[in-house]
Order: C-alpha cells, then structure tokens, then sequence
C-alpha cells in the first residue's frame, strides 16, 4: 500500500477519547506492517496541547484543527477538514472509531473521496498488499472478511474491540496546525443534550450493568446504577425498557441502538432477544441474571443466575463493595 495511514483521533472537550488512542495503535500495526508512516488528525476547540500524547501510541504527525466553531462535532465542517488533509497527503487507508461521530463522518468522506467504507471492523489485516477488514453482517449472525478496493481505503473501528497500546519508545510528532476555513452549509449545530452524567461513553465502557422490561420500570434502575458505580461501569439498557420509557435511547444496546465490546456485560432481566444480542455478543464476558431458567439469554450467556433480579443485584453490590474496599 502506498501513502501514509490517515487515522481520525476523536476527541471529547479537550480531551482523546479511548477510541482515539485505540485507532492509533491500530494504525502504527499496519503502517509497520506497509511500511508507511501514521499521520493523526485532531479536530475540535482547546485540543492542540493534548496533541503530542498520541505519539504515546505510535503517531508520527499530528495534524491539528483547533477552532472555536469546531468545539461541537458539525458534519459538514469535520468533513471539509478531513477532505482538505486527504486530498493533501494522499493516504492510503483512512481510520475512523465506530462512534457516533465516526460512523456520521467515514462515509461522507468516502463519497467525496470517490471509495469504500467498512464499517464496524473488528479486525483488520493486510494480505497481498491488500487491506481485508473482519465485521459483522446479517445482525451479528456472521463474520464477514472484506477485500477493499479502492484509495484510499476508508474503515471505522469497533471501540473496545482493538486494546490501546503504548509504544516503546514513544514518538515525539511532528504537530501541524490546520487553518479552518468554514465551509457553506445548511446545517446549523447549537448543542450535544446527553441525559444524566456519565463518565464514559457506553461503547467505550469497559464494564456495563444493563436492564431490560424485567426491572418492572425506571425507579428500579437504581440498583443498577449502583452496582455499575462500585465497579467503574455505566448503565445500559434493553429496546424494550426504552420504548417503555425507562431509559434513554442513548443507553439503548442492540441493532437500533448502541452496538458494545466491554470486557464484561452484566445483563439483568434481559430475555435474550436477538435485536440486543446483535448489540452485546462481542462482550469478553457476559453474565445473565433472569428469574426464567428458559430465557433465550442463558443459551449465549458466559455465566448465568437463575434468580430474581431485586435480590441478586444488591448482594452482588455488596460483595463488590467488599471486593473494591467501597465499604
């Protein structure tokens, strides 16, 4: 493959996400193995200080768009961005995490760009001098390996799926400062409204509490929320809590919502349905807690308690309480 690895470091505030760092060492895998050099791009308001800590994981150039207009994700003004670098350097493939940012700007990318896009990779190998991407199909069923044409080669990444890694001994990047010339649009972003206040985003979790129809409704939820919070996770939800009105879409899990990789998924009262297991089956560890021992769940579950959810949850609570000294 000719020309450099183009990879879009996404960042929230002032700071890189974890998906961030994770597209990184992706990238320095594959340029290694091409060849090439890892160029990063760094978009946003307040982020240029931050930019050299990419180099941490194998970024030889940073290239930095650092505006106040930018502070919030605009499609149309990341799109004019990454398109003016593309165009500039000639990459060879383009890295994008599979957030919500990512996966809004590969394909406009792609379509300027005249190319492919795989989406939602979760491996990515170079065969022949030829990028072949692993990702899902059929609502999870399959795992299909595609053989990309075209250049550059556009792909967005699975956050948690790919482990960040520091490399040894760090680069120091070259860091460019972009000038941002707003482009014409008919789009206008006044603001990101997100509901409660966590701290990580739920595809980036490492550990996520969820609940379904058989929390019997909202103010249940509290013992998840207190469970995920003795063990550094968040809270996620079934389609079917959410159409209740229990939750927000934003912590939805499965095909219409979130699609999650954390290293554990602790599903309570969740029958199994296939629309959420599209959404979790990648997990590293699942743990069902349903009442029914015939729910479709315990069939793909890693570990399964056949009991009442308001019973196990607080005593499992309180044994990680013990476990993490939270006493």
């Amino acid at each position: 493959m000719q020309g450099p690895i183009l990879v879009f470091a996404e960042s929230s505030g002032r700071e890189f996400r974890k998906s961030a760092f994770e597209s990184v060492t992706e990238a320095r895998r594959l340029a290694e193995l091409s060849k090439t050099e890892v160029h990063a791009l760094s978009i946003g308001h307040g982020v240029k200080d931050q930019a050299s800590s990419l180099g941490k994981f194998g970024a030889d150039k940073v290239s930095v768009a650092d505006d106040e207009m930018l502070k919030l994700f605009q499609p149309d003004f990341y799109r004019q961005i990454a398109l003016d670098l593309a165009n500039k350097i000639n990459p060879s493939v383009i890295l994008l995490p599979a957030t919500s940012s990512g996966k809004d700007l590969a394909p406009r990318l792609a379509i300027h760009l005249n190319t492919v896009v795989a989406a939602d990779c979760t491996e990515l190998e170079i065969r022949n001098d030829e990028l072949i991407a692993t990702r899902p199909a059929y609502a999870g069923k399959v795992l299909l390996k595609v053989k990309m044409k075209g250049n550059p080669k556009v792909a967005t990444l699975r956050p948690n799926v790919f482990t960040a890694r520091e490399v040894t001994p760090p680069t120091s990047p070259r860091i460019e400062s972009l000038s941002f010339q707003k482009p014409v649009t008919r789009m206008t972003v006044k603001e990101f409204v997100t509901h409660g206040a966590k701290k990580l985003d739920l595809t980036e979790a490492g550990i996520i509490v969820s609940g379904g129809r058989g929390m019997g409704g909202p103010e249940n939820y509290k013992i998840l929320e207190d469970l995920a919070s003795v063990m550094g996770g968040v809270v996620g939800a079934s389609r079917a809590s959410v159409d209740a009105g229990w939750r927000p879409h934003s912590d939805q899990v499965g095909q219409t919502g979130r699609t999650v990789s954390p290293t554990l998924y602790i599903a309570c009262g969740i029958s199994g349905a296939i629309q959420h297991r599209v959404g979790m089956i990648n997990s590293k560890v699942i743990v069902a807690i349903n009442k029914d021992p015939e729910a479709p769940i315990f069939g793909f579950a890693d570990y399964g308690i056949v009991g009442d959810v308001f019973e196990v949850v607080p005593a499992l609570t309180q044994e990680m309480r013990k476990y993490y000294g939270k006493n």
